[in-house]
C-alpha cells in the first residue's frame, strides 16, 4: 500500500518535469508526469492522485481551461505554475480553481512547502456526503438550485447573490451542523478570487447574511463559532434538480 501522497506534475517542458519528479521524490513524494491535458487526464484515469502541479501556459488546452475542467468533477488540489506572474493573472487562476500559485523560475523548497501546505488543508476538509451530489439543496423553505445557480426564498422571490456568496452558501449547506474554519472555506467554496486573501471570508459571511438572515445582527442560520469559524445551523435535504 503507497502511503506518500502522489503528486501529478503537468508541465510541456520536459527539464521542469524531470527536475520536480526527482526532487519532489526526493522528499519523499509520490510523482509521476504528464506533458499535455491529454497526458495528464489519463493519468488520472489510471490512479488517485492527490494533488496537481499545473503548468499555466502550455500547447493545445492551457493550464487554466484544464484546472477549471478538473475542478467540475474534483477535489484534487491544484497548484499552478506560471511565466505570468501579475495579480489578475493569479486572480485568474483562483476563479478556474487552483489552490494556489507559483511563479517560474521559483525555488523548488518552496514549491515543496506549498504542496505539503495545501495537502494538509485537504486532509482537514470534512468527508464528501451525498448532498455533494445533489442538485437541489433545501433548508427552512429555502431552495438552493446548483444547477441554474439561483437561490429562491421561502416566499417564492429569488435572491441574487454574486458568484461568490452562491459558492459560500453552498459550502455550508453541504456541510451542515459543522464548524468550518476559514481556511476549510475557501477550499470548499471554490469560487475564491472574491474571498481570497486575509480575513475577507467575514465580510462575505456579513454580505450572505444580509441577504438569508431575518435578522443580520442576530443571525440564526450562520453562527459565529469563537476562535474557530462558522457553522450552517439548518438540517438540509438534497434531491436531484
Amino acid at each position: 500500500m503507497e502511503t506518500e501522497p502522489h503528486i501529478l506534475v503537468v508541465d510541456d517542458d520536459r527539464d521542469i518535469r524531470e527536475l520536480l519528479s526527482r526532487f519532489l521524490r526526493k522528499n519523499g513524494l509520490r510523482v509521476d508526469v504528464a506533458a499535455d491535458g491529454r497526458d495528464m487526464k489519463r493519468r488520472l484515469d489510471e490512479s488517485k492522485v492527490d494533488l496537481v502541479v499545473l503548468d499555466r501556459v502550455m500547447p493545445g488546452e492551457d493550464g487554466l481551461t484544464l484546472c477549471r475542467d478538473l475542478r467540475a468533477q474534483s477535489r484534487v488540489p491544484v497548484i499552478m505554475l506560471t511565466l505570468l506572474g501579475s495579480d489578475t493573472d493569479r486572480i485568474v487562476g483562483l476563479e478556474m480553481g487552483a489552490d494556489d500559485y507559483v511563479s517560474k523560475p521559483f525555488n523548488p523548497h518552496e514549491l515543496l512547502a506549498r504542496i505539503r501546505a495545501v495537502l494538509r488543508r485537504a486532509n482537514d476538509l470534512p468527508l464528501q456526503n451525498n448532498l455533494q451530489q445533489a442538485g437541489v439543496l433545501r433548508f427552512n423553505g429555502w431552495n438552493l438550485d446548483r444547477t441554474r445557480r439561483r437561490l429562491i426564498s421561502p416566499t417564492g422571490v429569488s435572491v441574487v447573490l454574486t458568484d461568490g456568496e452562491f459558492d459560500l452558501l453552498v459550502a455550508f449547506a453541504e456541510h451542515s451542523q459543522v464548524v468550518l474554519s476559514r481556511e476549510q472555506l475557501l477550499d470548499l467554496a471554490r469560487g475564491r478570487s472574491a474571498i481570497a486573501y486575509d480575513r475577507s471570508i467575514d465580510m462575505q459571511v456579513t454580505r450572505l447574511r444580509r441577504k438569508i438572515e431575518t435578522d443580520p445582527d442576530e443571525p440564526e442560520l450562520i453562527k459565529t463559532v469563537r476562535n474557530k469559524g462558522y457553522v450552517f445551523i439548518p438540517d438540509v435535504a438534497g434531491e436531484a434538480a
